[in-house]
């Protein structure tokens, strides 16, 4: 079995790779990272027009009709470029879950906005602390309209539209939990950013009083469509992780290789290669379960759940370990503001929490992995 990708797909990394290191540098994350804009515009408005934010989008509905090949293959380019961007809450969440539960209306309604630049989405489900879980879900749905408050939400403050988690019953299963669709520009939404540790990824308190919302899938299957939605976004923020990882690596070993103490390259010694060497093994180990993430994604293979949670583990604790890394090769300088080894950092900490914790996807590896075997 082959699990490197194609040329076409090697091809497009190539471009994306190219166009983000013209319109993504370093620099320009600093101007979001320290003024006032939300996240970068114009870059947006770029990814849009190179048909990146349609990658997946079935071409019916206004996208490339590409395939999750080839979004994996972005998704790990915005992750070396730390893109200040709601790609991730935009593509991995809102608008694969239009793809897996939404009607025709609602697809040809925000499918295009959202491969066009036009529209920004987000996933509402947690309600302070702790992880994904359908007793977490207090946020109210009757009658049409929703009551409660959400947060952290991803990009909610720049968010045009929500697909939020809601209790719609009171039986303690999980199909007392339904999902729906919420304009955020109408009455009854009032929204507050929220101060975080990566402030090119905002996120935002959501309160609800009486929003309007329309059902997205069949009432009572909101729980399973999460399922679905938050494997898949695994794999794909995997990707973005494993591309962070390598990019951390790579200052690492550029700084090693140029930083000259006791008249050598610090990187000739044993402890700094040694440093440098297990990141390697860490960003290698979670590139091999997010290809296996990316095989069972594109094809809907049954494995998807271990294998979405196998990467989202590895990459996690890769990214992590590099960045952390990254900035003790770099030594006092590294901790400095004018270093970027702290976005990296800032960043692999912020993903590490956004699907749910290390230790929840721990949980769910095993579980799924016991029920797999039971079977």
């Amino acid at each position: 079995m082959n699990f490197d990708f194609s040329d076409d797909q090697k091809q497009l990394r190539d471009q994306a790779r190219k166009f983000l290191a013209e319109k993504c540098s370093p620099k320009a994350v600093r101007v979001v990272l320290d003024g006032k804009a939300p996240y970068d515009k114009e870059l947006w408005k770029g990814l849009a027009e190179m048909g990146f934010l349609g990658v997946a989008i079935p071409e019916e509905f206004g996208g490339a009709g590409a395939g999750h090949l080839e979004l994996c293959v972005i998704a790990e380019e915005m992750g070396r470029a730390n893109a200040p961007v709601p790609f991730s809450s935009t593509v991995y969440l809102a608008a694969e879950a239009l793809l897996i539960a939404g009607s025709e209306a609602q697809k040809k309604k925000w499918l295009p906005a959202i491969a066009s630049g036009e529209a920004i989405g987000t996933l509402a489900l947690f309600e302070g602390k702790g992880n994904p879980s359908p007793k977490n879900v207090k946020l109210t749905a009757a009658n049409g309209v929703l009551n409660g408050v959400k947060k952290p939400v991803a990009d909610g403050a720049v968010a045009d539209f929500a697909v939020v988690a809601a209790r719609t019953g009171s039986s303690g299963r999980d199909s007392d939990i339904s999902l729906f669709l919420v304009d955020l520009k109408v009455g009854g939404v009032e929204v507050k950013s929220l101060t975080n540790l990566d402030p090119t990824r905002g996120q935002a308190e959501i309160t609800f009083k009486d929003a309007k919302a329309e059902p997205l899938g069949a009432a009572g299957e909101g729980w399973s469509i999460l399922s679905q939605v938050l494997d898949r976004a695994a794999v794909l923020c995997a990707f973005e992780q494993v591309g962070g990882s390598d990019r951390a690596l790579e200052m690492g070993r550029d700084y090693a290789l140029d930083r000259i103490a006791f008249g050598r390259q610090i990187g000739s010694f044993q402890a700094v290669k040694h440093m440098l060497a297990d990141m390697y093994v860490s960003a290698t180990l979670a590139r091999s379960n997010s290809y296996y993430g990316a095989w069972a994604l594109s094809t809907n293979a049954a494995e998807l759940p271990e294998a979405a949670a196998a990467a989202r583990i590895s990459a996690t604790q890769a990214f992590q370990h590099c960045a952390k890394n990254n900035i003790q090769v770099h030594g006092g300088m590294g901790f400095t503001w004018e270093f970027d080894c702290h976005m990296y950092y800032r960043r692999a900490n912020a993903m590490a929490l956004g699907l749910g914790s290390l230790s929840y996807w721990e949980d769910q590896l095993i579980d799924r992995m016991r029920k797999k075997n039971a079977a």
